[in-house]
């Protein structure tokens, strides 16, 4: 399914900017946005049983796997194979977004959401790196669940 096609079918209104291709944050913080919102660190993740995981916090956030691991009630967790990018999610190294499970169509994949992105306007990759959409956090919560998808919304005190 065409991403965009998705978004206007959902009534979820964005803003869009082109630009050269971005693979990290530290790259994605030199480009000159034109559009508001909160920058995005999107991890992919998976455990030794084969769930898939798109983290995603705030740019500047660190988070240790760890701690995240425990968090989860996981007993292992790292980082996915590339193959997997393209496999579940449709997308190629330095693209992972949540947006992504558009693409996960046996619903491997959980998006993880740090509290701090609530109630923003969140940037993300519309599945290619050389485009940025904003959209806001309760427009993100209704794509994930339109696609019947799990998510879980990470607790600073937790």
């Amino acid at each position: 399914m065409d991403i965009y096609k998705c978004l206007k079918d959902l009534d979820i209104k964005y803003e869009e900017i082109e630009h050269p291709a971005i693979y990290t944050v530290e790259e994605g913080k030199k480009i000159n946005r034109e559009i508001e919102g909160i920058g995005c660190k999107n991890l992919f993740l998976k455990d030794h049983k084969g769930h898939f995981f798109v983290v995603s916090l705030e740019k500047d956030k660190e988070i240790k796997l760890n701690d995240l691991r425990k968090y989860l009630h996981l007993s292992n967790l790292h980082f996915a194979d590339e193959q997997y990018l393209h496999e579940l999610l449709g997308v190629i190294k330095g693209s992972v977004t949540p947006l992504g499970i558009i693409n996960d169509k046996d619903n491997k994949v959980t998006i993880v959401l740090d509290e701090e992105l609530v109630n923003k306007k969140l940037l993300f990759h519309p599945l290619v790196n050389t485009k940025t959409i904003n959209i806001e956090y309760k427009d993100l919560i209704k794509f994930i669940e339109s696609l019947n998808h799990k998510y879980i919304i990470i607790k600073k005190d937790s």
